[in-house]
């Protein structure tokens, strides 16, 4: 059972890094300068970034703004349970 949980956790984590690329691309392309090196620090201001560069654009977050939060979300609420379930 804890296992499938934590396998589960790792889908939605592989999600957030699609979405997590997707959103890098996007600010890309709108002229946002990315530090590739140290992108794993940085990719919450660019999340964070994207956010505001949308809803300046449109009235509202982009697309890609509400899955990668929930993916990362439930990535680790599924992380948090499997190990829970681990333990006991």
């Amino acid at each position: 059972m804890a296992g499938s949980i934590l396998i589960a956790a790792l889908v939605f984590v592989a999600f957030y890094v699609v979405f997590s690329m997707m959103i890098v691309h996007e600010l890309s392309k709108r002229g946002v300068k990315i530090n590739f090196l140290l992108l794993r620090l940085f990719i919450i201001k660019y999340i964070s970034q994207y956010k505001q560069i949308t809803t300046d654009e449109t009235g509202k977050p982009g697309p890609l703004y509400y899955p990668c939060i929930a993916s990362v979300s439930l990535a680790l609420v599924l992380a948090i349970a499997g190990l829970f379930l681990k333990i006991i």
